[in-house]
C-alpha cells in the first residue's frame, strides 16, 4: 500500500469482478478494513545505519543526513557518498529484505486460495523479483506495473556501472511478465523499446474523488499560491516563480500586502537561501510536511496551486502525483518549468484546469492575469471541465487494470 495508485485500484476493481488481496511489508498503523491486506514480516537492509545515526526510520536518509551535517547546498560532498554507498548496499533497493518472506506467503496464498493473476507494483523494484518467482512457480498471468520506470527512469540515482548491472536484471525479471503498464504514453514507448515485443500499456494515476471533495473550503482572503509536495533539487525549479513574483512586485503590478506563497513539504535549506536572495522572505514561507489531509484542505482553499514541471528536456512524459490531487481539489492550476509540449500541457489543455508557463516571462504574464482577476473579483475563478477531469479518475484507472486482467 505504498501508493495512492495501489489503493485506489484494491478500491475500484471490485467494481468490475477483480477482488484484491494486498500482499505488502509492515504497514504504519492498522490496514484500512475495507481491504483483504496481508502482512509478512521484513528485513530493513538499511536497519543498522539507520540505528547507527539514530534516524527515523519512516524518513527518507538522505534528507535527514544532510538536516544532521548542516548541508544545504544542492550538491555535496555527502551526496556523493550517499549515492556511492547506496548503489552497493541498496541492490537491487533498500526492500530486498522483504523479498524471503512476501514470495513464502505469496506461495501460501496460491496452495490455499484461488488466485487468479499477479499484480505488481514500483516502486519498490523488489514487488516485480517477488512476483517474477511467483508467476513461474504458480503459472499465473502477471501484469507488471512501473509507476516510475526502472533503469529508463529519468531520476535513475546510480552511476553507469550500476545502471548496466540494473538493465540487465530489469530485462531478465520482466520477460517474464504478461504485460507491462507505466503512467505515460512516453514512458510506454521507452518501456516497449528497452522490451521489445512486450505488450505495454499506458494508465496514468489519478484522483479519488470521493475521498479529495468531501468538503468544500473557504478560498484565502489572499492571492494565496499552493505547493503541496517534495521538490526535487536540480529536476524541479521554483526559482521561475520567484523571479516572476519578485519582478511584478518591485513593478508595482502586484501589491507585497496581498500575495501569500506557500510550500507544504519538507523543508529544503537551499530553497530558503533563494527566498531570501529574491527578498521575499515576508511572503513566501516553507511550511514543513503536513499530513495528506492537512496538504488536500491547504489545496481547496487556495486561489492557485503552483505545479513544478520537470526541467529535463528529454523527459516528457512526467506526470507529478500531486497535479491529480490538484484536479480532484478543484482549484486553477499553474505549472511553470519544464520545456513544452510534454504530458501536463496536453493534461491542462485538456481538461482547461490551468495554465503552462515554461518560461519566466511566461509565469509574470499569467500571474498578472491571475492577480487582475482576484482584484476584480475577489477571487480567482476555476474553469476546469469536469467531464474531461473525471477520466483521470481511479474508478477508470482501475477500469483500464481490469480490462488487461480479463484479456489476460
Amino acid at each position: 500500500m505504498s501508493s495512492p495508485r495501489t489503493e485506489g485500484l484494491a478500491k475500484y476493481l471490485p467494481e468490475f469482478g477483480w477482488q484484491p488481496t494486498i500482499l505488502t511489508a509492515p504497514v504504519p498503523g492498522k490496514p484500512n478494513k475495507q481491504f483483504r491486506v496481508v502482512e509478512t514480516p521484513y528485513r530493513d537492509a538499511l536497519g543498522l545505519l539507520k540505528r547507527l545515526f539514530m534516524l527515523d526510520p519512516s524518513d527518507d536518509i538522505r534528507r535527514q543526513m544532510r538536516k544532521r551535517f548542516g548541508v544545504t547546498a544542492k550538491k555535496s560532498f555527502l551526496d556523493f557518498l550517499l549515492t556511492l554507498g547506496g548503489a552497493i548496499v541498496n541492490y537491487p533497493d533498500s526492500e530486498k529484505g522483504w523479498k524471503p518472506f512476501a514470495v513464502k506467503a505469496g506461495s501460501e496464498l496460491f496452495e490455499t486460495e484461488n488466485i487468479h493473476a499477479l499484480l505488481s507494483s514500483s516502486s519498490p523494484i523488489t514487488s516485480h523479483i517477488i512476483a517474477k518467482e511467483l508467476k513461474i512457480k504458480h503459472k499465473a498471468p502477471w501484469i507488471a506495473d512501473l509507476r516510475d520506470l526502472w533503469t529508463q527512469n529519468h531520476n535513475y540515482g546510480y552511476g553507469p556501472l550500476r545502471k548496466l548491472i540494473d538493465k540487465r536484471l530489469e530485462l531478465k525479471t520482466l520477460s517474464q511478465a504478461d504485460a507491462l503498464v507505466t503512467v505515460s504514453e512516453p514512458w510506454a514507448e521507452k518501456l516497449s523499446t528497452f522490451h521489445k515485443g512486450k505488450t505495454t500499456y499506458a494508465i496514468t494515476n489519478g484522483f479519488d474523488a470521493a475521498e479529495m471533495n468531501t468538503s468544500s473550503a473557504n478560498l484565502t482572503s489572499k492571492f494565496t499560491i499552493t505547493y503541496t509536495g517534495t521538490i526535487y533539487k536540480d529536476k524541479q525549479d521554483p526559482l521561475k516563480l520567484l523571479a516572476a513574483l519578485q519582478d511584478l512586485i518591485s513593478n508595482g503590478i502586484i501589491d507585497l500586502k496581498d500575495v501569500e506563497v506557500r510550500f507544504y513539504g519538507y523543508e529544503e535549506g537551499w530553497l530558503a537561501k533563494e527566498i531570501e536572495r529574491y527578498r521575499l522572505s515576508s511572503i513566501v514561507r516553507q511550511y514543513g510536511a503536513v499530513p495528506r489531509p492537512t496538504a488536500c484542505q491547504k489545496q481547496r482553499e487556495s486561489q492557485l496551486l503552483l505545479l513544478l514541471n520537470w526541467e529535463d528536456p528529454w523527459e516528457k512524459g512526467v506526470y507529478p502525483l500531486k497535479v491529480f490531487e490538484y484536479l480532484a481539489a478543484k482549484r486553477p492550476i499553474l505549472a511553470t518549468g519544464g520545456t513544452g509540449n510534454d504530458v501536463i500541457e496536453g493534461l491542462l489543455h485538456d481538461t482547461k484546469a490551468g495554465m503552462y508557463c515554461s518560461k519566466v516571462e511566461d509565469v509574470k504574464n499569467s500571474l498578472s492575469d491571475l492577480y487582475s482577476e482576484y482584484k476584480l473579483k475577489g477571487q480567482v475563478g476555476y474553469n476546469g471541465e469536469e467531464a474531461k477531469i473525471s477520466k483521470y479518475s481511479y474508478r477508470e484507472m482501475a477500469k483500464k487494470f481490469a480490462e488487461i486482467l480479463d484479456s489476460l
